[in-house]
């Protein structure tokens, strides 16, 4: 009886010794970056832990530059960008990874009837430069103009696409976020902004760009002027923590998920 006790104990440490080995080491996902994409990857987020119960899937917010830098700078695993020019080349280390489709709407209050603008015509209010909005075919009122923060995705989107290079007024209105800017334009009636399409709601109203409207159809197509590419910048190689997260994204489930948000890539 006294021989069989060692034996009953070290079958019950080896045991207990396997499980330990086979419990998942937490992993904690730091991901920092642009608002526009913020409702997506906390969808993602939440779906990516319901799968890897030991993984946390942290939003930290900022904007696209903030979340580059803090990627960067090691005090991010993901940044999220919401705009990067075809031309940038990825800082050393670092790799782009393209993940969704997007189009910035431009929004008015909902009882401005104008019909939709040209690009040239944008430029030219966010310029200060058209001082009634009766002169593009809208209501007698001084164009409220509203811009978003400098580092921002969207914002650097908009100056590409429609500013050319030009500068926008000094009188606009920044807000600093996408929610901030739809509140905004929702409550002031000769305003005029833009936002990512997934932000937009029944409180504001999208303006056709060229005559071409915001839809989900005309991005994919590239037919709207202001569609752009979302990225998740990660290290280069990735970790593998980090990988997983991306092709989960990249995956049916993951690419399901984006859809609801902004257009898949796959």
């Amino acid at each position: 009886m006294l021989k069989v006790l060692p034996l009953v104990v070290a079958l019950f440490l080896g045991g207990c010794a396997g499980l330990n080995a086979a419990t998942p080491v937490p992993i904690s996902l730091r991901v920092a970056g642009s608002t526009s994409m913020g409702p997506a990857l906390r969808e993602l987020g939440d779906a990516y832990q319901s799968l890897h119960p030991n993984v946390l899937v942290e939003l930290r917010g900022g904007d696209s530059a903030a979340g580059a830098r803090a990627l960067v700078a090691g005090d991010a695993d993901i940044a999220a960008v919401s705009w990067r020019s075809p031309d940038e080349k990825a800082s050393a280390g670092v790799e782009a990874v393209p993940v969704a489709r997007d189009a910035v709407a431009l929004i008015v209050h909902p009882s401005n009837h104008l019909a939709g603008l040209t690009l040239l015509q944008t430029r030219s209010i966010y310029r200060g430069e058209i001082l009634d909005w009766a002169a593009v075919g809208g209501p007698s009122a001084e164009p409220l103009v509203v811009s978003r923060e400098d580092g921002a995705g969207t914002r650097a989107t908009f100056d590409a696409l429609v500013m050319g290079g030009e500068q926008v007024t000094l009188n606009a209105l920044v807000m600093p976020s996408t929610l901030s800017m739809v509140n905004y334009i929702a409550s002031h009636a000769p305003a005029i902004g833009y936002v990512s399409m997934d932000a937009l709601t029944d409180t504001v109203r999208t303006l056709p760009v060229e005559g071409v409207g915001t839809t989900p159809s005309t991005a994919r197509a590239g037919v709207y002027h202001l569609t752009r590419v979302l990225y998740l910048y990660t290290a280069s190689p990735a970790p593998p923590a980090v990988q997983g997260f991306v092709d989960f994204v990249l995956s049916p489930a993951g690419q399901a998920i984006v859809a609801r948000h902004h257009v898949p890539l796959r």
